[in-house]
């Protein structure tokens, strides 16, 4: 095939990839699924009846995210019963010591569990959530929810009475919202707008929120759970050894009942990434097992992404008529893509057209992320290594349509 052939089929493909993204994924692009904005039209508001909810946070080493995050849910305007149990995961910098401070101030709203030492197949978190689960379901009175969340999660006063009101609405056996990232950085500024996108972009939020899809996902800093569908779905443990277990649990939960994902400002993450290499490790801990530790999967969304957001812009600069209009056309739908989650986080709209730049700079973390799992240094989270290997097979066929 003669180059200027080359370049009309890859320019072609990229059009129709963007194309097809803009009108057939869901809308994924308009970051629209808001809890803050009119999504709880006809949600029963007086006399709804307020069931118990308790959190569940595992922490390891956050003394310095507590003063907000703890402090911010034990400040919940709930109407209705409410406690946080903290699980202390092995932290030396005193972060038990710190919760019970806070706790101090709101005498019976917390309690603090030391975690028990890691038991194998388990990553980190879910052994400390697990241990939180089994402490609440061993109570007299277990409640209906748990809110299951981060140590890094900040909470505006309603947050929790929002959940709950769209948990009952739709009779929910998961609600989650997708926390705003921190913007400060360059790093920041550059990088965290492309990494919500591209999460809506595998997970269309309206395709989430259907039963009749079988796409699902949760973000794992905010996911409120009932009690009884968690258990039916096999509990935590059978989810034990994910690193993406916020998707993982979004698959379990939406065979039990309706899930709902969404945006919103209400919900934050607390947890600084000053530097590009902060992001990179933070992309890097899970990328690769979100391609189920495959090369062939690797291989494939190296062709997929260079297809999608390196082509255009390449043959846009250096190509010839009539592959360069086609190319001028795809990054033109991209930047258009990319913009409402631009405006969601506070930024120019200039970032826009250097999509295709920010997506290299992923691709390169999926590549980094490869390379450390087969140093064995997959799932790199403070001092563990966690990538235990393969997702289990029930998660393959739910995650995605």
């Amino acid at each position: 095939m003669s180059t200027p052939a080359l370049q009309t089929m890859l320019a072609g493909l990229a059009l129709a990839v963007w194309i097809y993204l803009m009108l057939g994924r869901g809308g994924f692009w308009r970051a629209q699924r808001q809890l803050d904005r009119g999504t709880l039209e006809g949600a029963p508001a007086a006399g709804l009846h307020w069931p118990a909810v308790v959190a569940v946070v595992p922490a390891r080493n956050e003394v310095d995210m507590l003063p907000q995050s703890l402090a911010s849910l034990l400040a919940q305007d709930y109407p209705g019963p409410f406690h946080v149990v903290l699980v202390d995961d092995h932290s030396d910098d005193g972060t038990a010591r710190a919760a019970l401070e806070l706790g101090a101030r709101h005498p019976g709203r917390l309690s603090v569990l030391p975690a028990a030492a890691l038991a194998p197949g388990w990553t980190g978190k879910l052994w400390a959530v697990s241990q939180g689960v089994a402490s609440v379901e061993s109570s007299a009175s277990p409640p209906e929810f748990l809110l299951l969340t981060d140590a890094d999660i900040g909470y505006e006063p309603d947050a929790l009475t929002s959940l709950v009101r769209r948990a009952e609405a739709g009779g929910c056996a998961l609600v989650s919202l997708m926390a705003r990232l921190r913007c400060a950085s360059l790093a920041e500024r550059a990088l965290v707008p492309a990494f919500i996108f591209f999460f809506q972009m595998l997970y269309p939020f309206a395709w989430v929120n259907r039963s009749d899809r079988r796409t699902t996902a949760a973000a794992g800093g905010c996911m409120l759970v009932r009690r009884r569908a968690l258990a039916a779905a096999g509990g935590i443990a059978s989810i034990r050894g994910a690193l993406i277990d916020d998707c993982a649990l979004g698959a379990r939960l939406k065979q039990q009942g309706p899930v709902w994902l969404g945006l919103t400002e209400r919900v934050r993450s607390l947890r600084p990434y000053p530097h590009f290499g902060d992001i990179r490790r933070m992309v890097a801990r899970s990328a690769y097992a979100q391609l189920r530790y495959s090369p062939w999967r690797l291989a494939g969304t190296v062709a997929g992404l260079s297809l999608a957001y390196l082509a255009a812009p390449v043959i846009a600069i250096a190509g010839a008529a009539p592959s360069q209009s086609m190319a001028i056309a795809a990054w033109l739908l991209m930047a258009l893509c990319f913009w409402p989650t631009l405006r969601f986080y506070g930024r120019s709209p200039l970032w826009a057209p250097l999509l295709p730049a920010i997506a290299a700079v992923y691709l390169g973390f999926t590549l980094d992320s490869a390379w450390q799992h087969a140093r064995g240094r997959g799932g790199m989270w403070k001092g563990r290594a966690q990538a235990l290997g393969p997702s289990p097979p029930a998660l393959s066929s739910k995650e995605v349509d």
